[in-house]
């Protein structure tokens, strides 16, 4: 490979370019600290990230460098939303299984990618690490790759290999993997991944995120049977039970005997369960995400979160009002495919109320909201009082099927809510 140091390597970038950083905790923070180092040369250089894990705000969002890098996030993270709501930069919305297809076909053109790969193998091939998901299109894309060759990069196995001769520029470096540690679920978490536990069935393929509702989901399947994995992103929770033998993949059509992921995060002992584990495959998320590929397994559990969900299952998951929060991500994709697998169920999970005591049930969403699942594609809904079906209901009674999981002390002004707006046909439902 042609190393050189990570200020050579950035002096390729010119400006007007577009380029990639990977995302996950797979951040190539040594070349975004020496790109930044140029900021003052460049100019309207296009930044496209996403689902990023960072140490700390990215080191290009700074007043100084506003219009040398435009940032384009297509699914913001705490490193780059301060940035993006106080104006400087924005985001494109777009499903995350989808963003590939537009690097590719150069509706977002890309010159260079930057990533974080492995040490390369024997054969010379360099792992993408903790983030296939965009970062394998970005390469394909790109005209320019310059890529931290890391020592503390577990190799993954899987479709996500780059070989070094395909490298423009390496730079060696010793960066470890930000570790995420999650603690105990709440009982509030704890009660809403039990409501979801009691639906999953022995066999079921798994689609589950991150935090503490996955994590309560996770605890309250440990006693289940062959289950399997097929997922966007993978955690401590999944690997549980992986080396427990609940995962077993026996029962999966697409990959069978193999937890399927796109990206990691976690702790470091998941990076090293991870490291050269041919039971584990990594993948473009342009191919985990498919709902054509998500539909051939069983049994598909997709769960996820939502900021808001209103009385007629609009789920609200990217922006808290007008301020963007993060992006659909996945969720699209996988309650699609899973509500088109054989015995598939959608989840979407979250408390009642938000920790300072706000509605999270509501009987329209906040004016700015962004619709993330519509209500045509929700299925159940879980909070700690209890979960509900809503794909066979109509508009009525979903509001009396959400009123009975919100907070009890938000429910009669959801009813007068509902009253008023669906008239005698949620009347002659109570």
């Amino acid at each position: 490979m042609n190393y050189m140091t990570a200020d050579e390597a950035v002096k390729l970038v010119k400006s007007g370019d577009h380029i990639y950083f990977q995302g996950s905790t797979a951040i190539p923070i040594v070349l975004q600290e020496a790109l930044a180092r140029r900021g003052h040369e460049l100019k309207d250089v296009t930044v496209y990230s996403a689902f990023n894990i960072p140490k700390g705000e990215a080191p290009f969002c700074k007043p100084e460098f506003k219009d040398s890098f435009l940032i384009n996030s297509l699914f913001l993270c705490g490193d780059q939303r301060k940035w993006v709501n106080e104006g400087y930069g924005s985001m494109i919305p777009a499903f995350l299984g989808e963003i590939p297809f537009l690097f590719r076909s150069r509706q977002l053109p890309m010159d260079v990618a930057f990533i974080n790969c492995s040490l390369p193998d024997e054969n010379g091939y360099c792992s993408y690490g903790m983030s296939a998901d965009l970062a394998v299109s970005a390469v394909e894309s790109a005209k320019i790759v310059i890529a931290e060759i890391n020592k503390s990069m577990p190799y993954l196995c899987g479709g996500a290999l780059i070989h070094e001769s395909q490298i423009t520029a390496a730079v060696e470096c010793d960066d470890p993997c930000v570790v995420m540690e999650f603690g105990a679920p709440t009982p509030i978490e704890a009660a809403i991944g039990q409501n979801i536990a009691n639906e999953i069935e022995d066999g079921a393929t798994l689609q589950i995120g991150v935090g503490g509702i996955p994590n309560a989901v996770l605890n309250g399947i440990k006693h289940h049977k062959h289950l399997g994995l097929h997922t966007e992103a993978m955690t401590d929770g999944v690997i549980r039970l992986i080396e427990e033998g609940v995962i077993d993949n026996s029962m999966k059509k697409i990959k069978p005997g193999k937890s399927i992921a796109s990206l990691a995060l976690g702790s470091q002992h998941m990076y090293d369960f991870l490291h050269y584990n041919r039971d584990v495959e990594f993948y473009d998320v342009a191919w985990t995400n498919d709902p054509q590929i998500i539909r051939q397994n069983p049994k598909v559990v997709a769960i996820n979160s939502a900021i808001e969900v209103d009385l007629t299952g609009q789920i609200c998951a990217d922006s808290i009002g007008t301020t963007i929060f993060s992006s659909v991500g996945g969720q699209h994709d996988f309650m699609y495919g899973g509500a088109l697998s054989e015995g598939g169920k959608t989840f979407i999970a979250l408390p009642s109320r938000t920790g300072k005591g706000k509605a999270k049930i509501v009987p329209t969403l906040t004016p700015g909201a962004g619709v993330v699942t519509t209500r045509f594609q929700t299925q159940y809904v879980a909070t700690e009082h209890g979960i509900v079906y809503l794909r066979n209901k109509n508009l009525a009674e979903r509001a009396k099927a959400l009123i009975s999981i919100a907070h009890p002390d938000d429910r009669e002004a959801l009813e007068r809510a509902a009253c008023e707006r669906f008239g005698y046909s949620f009347l002659r439902l109570k």
